[in-house]
């Protein structure tokens, strides 16, 4: 009996419903035994955000500073498994709070210690620092990533902003006016992404994971675009600064940095509205030139090794 373990953290439900699919070739297979724990923060956070409450987390969430966790269900995380998914999302560039928060726990210490992990990741687009913070996290953890798999959403980097925000702070997956598409994952690529779990079953039972992430690359696991690496990672740069100088002002919920976040709410809209058209005339003016470097890139962030 092959034991695996999903671990995640989902609001909306979207990233259960992308891993449900996935193992969907494990959970019909009698010789593997799946085991689901979701991530539970003991203050919730709520769903649909207010604006106030959602850039709050912001510098805790980039820093990666661990907030408090219910772990009450021991006989999960004190077993041992062949196999841990662990499906989580992206929040503001980096691994969003609760799953970065249980990855610095000393149970996840205990559970991560050598054992297989396969990431999946559901993002509207950026996700290539985000899972750089997370390999190295495994790495402390002395695990091993043997595979990745990314869902984005497919539209326009301006239009998939504004539906996602609709859909965080109203709490609909609908269409925005009626005349935008529907946020998040396209449901087309998460009822179709059971052929991952094909590959993940069939290195499962044969205890070799050495190519798996090379199959799953064939099959379209993960997509990168040179241009959103290009502006995550200057976005990324700057998001340090940002995060470091609020967190500063004070803790989680004080009124005195609200003032700071809300001046980084309109830096971001000044960003994304002003500044990125810049950024993305930089990178066209550069990208031929020095293409091979950013075709190495791409290879690299495809990839599950970390430099």
């Amino acid at each position: 009996m092959k034991n695996v373990l999903i671990v995640y953290y989902s609001q909306t439900g979207q990233q259960k419903d992308i891993v449900d699919n996935i193992v969907k070739p494990l959970a019909k297979d009698a010789e593997v035994k799946l085991t689901y724990y979701q991530i539970k923060p003991v203050h919730k956070f709520p769903f649909p955000w207010t604006k106030n409450e959602f850039f709050d987390v912001f510098p805790e969430t980039f820093l990666q500073i661990p907030m408090e966790l219910d772990t009450h269900e021991n006989d999960i995380l004190s077993d041992r498994y062949d196999l841990i998914i662990l499906s989580y999302q992206i929040w503001f560039l980096s691994v969003s709070l609760p799953v970065i928060s249980f990855l610095k726990s000393h149970q996840a210490k205990k559970l991560f210690e050598n054992t297989n992990v396969i990431t999946i990741i559901g993002c509207r687009n950026m996700w290539v620092m985000a899972q750089e913070k997370m390999k190295l996290q495994l790495v402390n953890l002395k695990a091993k990533l043997v595979g990745n798999i990314v869902f984005t959403d497919k539209q326009n980097n301006h239009v998939s902003l504004i539906t996602l925000l609709h859909w965080l702070f109203k709490g609909e997956k609908t269409s925005y006016l009626g005349i935008f598409p529907k946020p998040g994952v396209p449901d087309k690529d998460i009822n179709e992404s059971d052929k991952f779990g094909e590959s993940i079953l069939d290195s499962l039972k044969k205890g070799k994971w050495n190519h798996l992430q090379e199959q799953l690359l064939s099959k379209g696991a993960v997509h990168v675009k040179p241009l959103l690496v290009f502006i995550e990672k200057r976005g990324t740069f700057l998001f340090s600064k940002w995060a470091r100088f609020i967190i500063k002002k004070g803790g989680p919920g004080q009124k005195s940095r609200e003032p700071w976040l809300k001046v980084f709410y309109y830096y971001l809209l000044i960003a994304l509205w002003g500044i990125a058209p810049v950024v993305t005339l930089l990178f066209n003016l550069i990208y031929l030139p020095t293409y091979f470097l950013f075709k190495k890139s791409v290879n690299y962030y495809k990839s599950v090794i970390l430099k």
